[in-house]
C-alpha cells in the first residue's frame, strides 16, 4: 500500500509539475508574442515617422508650400509611399522650372503619388495632341488637375480615339486639352453620351452634317463636354422660345455666337435674361428691340443683375444714349471701373460720347492707348 501511495504521489507532483511547466511556458511564450507585437508596431510608428519626415524634408527642399498642400489634400501626407523626387525629375527632363515644380505640388500634392511609368505613358498620350513639352507644362502650371487628376491611362487614350474617330481636329484636341482638360478624365461612355446628343440635335434641326456641327459647337465652347446632356437642352430650348426662332436661325445661334452660353445653369441665364428685359424695357425699349440686342450678342446673358445694371447705369449717366448702347454690345465686356477710368480720360480728351462712337469703351488697351494719344495730340 505504501509503495502504491508512494507512487501516486510521485504521479501527481510530476504532473503538477508538467502544468505547472506548461502554464509557465505559455505565460513566457505570450509575453513574448505580446512584447514582439508591440515591437513591430513601435518599429512601424517609428518608420512611418522618418518617412513623413524625409517627405516633408523633400517637399520644404523643393519650395513646395506645405501648408498649403496639407490643406488642399492631406491625406497624401499619409501615404506610405510617395514619389516626389521622381515627379521632380521627370518635370524638370521636360522643361518645368524649380518653381513650377513646387507650385504644382503645393495646388495638387496627389501629384506626388503618380508613378514614372504612369507619368511617362500619360505625357506620351498628351504628345499625340499638344506640339511640345512646353505646351503642356504651361497647361500644367496653369491647373495642375488636369494631368494628374486621373491615373487611368486607358480611359485617357480611348477619349482621344473617340474624338478623333467622330471627326474632330488636332486643333480641336488641342483647345479642349488647353481649356477643359477635364473632358478627358470623363469616362467614355459620358463623353459619347455628349456627342450623341449634339448629333441628334444637329439633325433634328436639318442640318445634314453632323461632325461639321459638333466640330463647330466643341471648338467654341469647349466647356460643353463637361455638362450634362440635360442642362445643353434645357439652353436650347430656352433660346429657341426665348427669341421666338425657327430651326434654321436656332441653327445657325448654337452653332456660332450662342454656343458659348449653351453650358450655363438654366436658372442663372433666364434669371439674367429676365433682368436685361426688365432694365431695358424702364429706359424704352422694345420687347423687338431686346431681342434682337441680346440676339446679337448672347454673351451678354453672362451678366449677373448687379453688374449689368451697374454697366447701364453708368453709360446712361455719363449721357451715352440708349440707342449708342444697342448698337454696341461689346461696351458691356469692359468692367464697371475700365468704363468709368476710359469715359473720364476720353471726356478729358474732348472726345463727346453722346454724338461720338462708343466703341473705344471696347478696345483693347493697346488700340485705346493709340485712341488716346491720337486725340492728347
Amino acid at each position: 500500500m505504501a509503495p502504491r501511495n508512494l507512487l501516486y504521489m510521485r504521479s501527481n507532483f510530476l504532473l503538477g509539475s508538467r502544468c505547472w511547466m506548461i502554464r509557465f511556458s505559455t505565460e513566457i511564450l505570450f509575453k513574448s508574442v505580446s512584447f514582439r507585437l508591440f515591437g513591430v508596431k513601435r518599429n512601424n510608428a517609428d518608420g512611418e515617422s522618418l518617412e513623413k519626415d524625409e517627405l516633408l524634408n523633400n517637399l520644404l527642399t523643393m519650395g513646395v508650400d506645405i501648408d498649403m498642400a496639407k490643406k488642399r489634400q492631406p491625406g497624401v501626407f499619409n501615404r506610405m509611399v510617395t514619389n516626389e523626387q521622381d515627379l521632380k525629375m521627370f518635370l524638370l527632363s521636360k522643361g518645368a522650372s524649380k518653381q513650377v515644380i513646387a507650385s504644382i505640388i503645393s495646388r495638387y500634392p496627389r501629384a506626388i503619388t503618380r508613378t514614372s511609368e504612369s507619368l511617362s505613358k500619360r505625357w506620351d498620350l498628351w504628345r499625340k495632341i499638344m506640339a511640345s513639352d512646353l505646351e503642356i507644362v504651361n497647361i500644367l502650371e496653369r491647373s495642375p488637375e488636369s494631368f494628374f487628376r486621373s491615373n487611368n491611362n486607358l480611359n485617357l487614350e480611348n477619349n482621344i480615339k473617340f474624338f478623333y474617330s467622330v471627326g474632330l481636329t488636332r486643333k480641336c484636341l488641342c483647345r479642349l486639352l488647353t481649356n477643359a482638360p477635364r473632358t478627358f478624365s470623363n469616362s467614355l461612355d459620358l463623353n459619347k453620351q455628349m456627342v450623341e446628343f449634339l448629333q441628334s440635335v444637329c439633325l433634328s434641326l436639318g442640318h445634314k452634317d453632323p461632325a461639321d456641327f459638333v466640330r463647330k459647337i466643341i471648338f467654341k465652347n469647349p466647356f460643353i463636354l463637361i455638362r450634362s446632356t440635360k442642362r445643353v437642352k434645357t439652353n436650347i430650348e430656352f433660346l429657341q422660345s426665348a427669341f421666338s426662332l425657327n430651326s434654321e436661325e436656332l441653327l445657325a445661334l448654337i452653332c456660332g455666337p450662342g454656343a458659348e452660353i449653351l453650358d450655363l445653369s438654366n436658372d442663372y441665364a433666364k434669371r439674367n435674361y429676365t433682368n436685361i428685359k426688365e432694365k431695358l424695357f424702364s429706359l424704352g425699349c422694345t420687347e423687338e428691340e431686346v431681342q434682337k440686342f441680346v440676339f446679337s450678342y448672347p454673351d451678354m446673358i453672362y451678366l449677373a443683375e448687379k453688374k449689368f445694371n451697374d454697366k447701364i447705369d453708368c453709360l446712361i449717366q455719363e449721357k451715352i444714349n440708349i440707342s449708342q448702347i444697342m448698337e454696341s454690345p461689346r461696351v458691356l465686356d469692359s468692367s464697371l471701373s475700365t468704363l468709368k477710368s476710359r469715359i473720364k480720360e476720353l471726356v478729358n480728351a474732348g472726345y463727346n460720347l453722346s454724338t461720338s462712337n462708343i466703341t473705344p469703351l471696347s478696345w483693347s488697351l493697346k488700340r485705346y492707348k493709340a485712341k488716346l494719344k491720337k486725340l492728347n495730340g
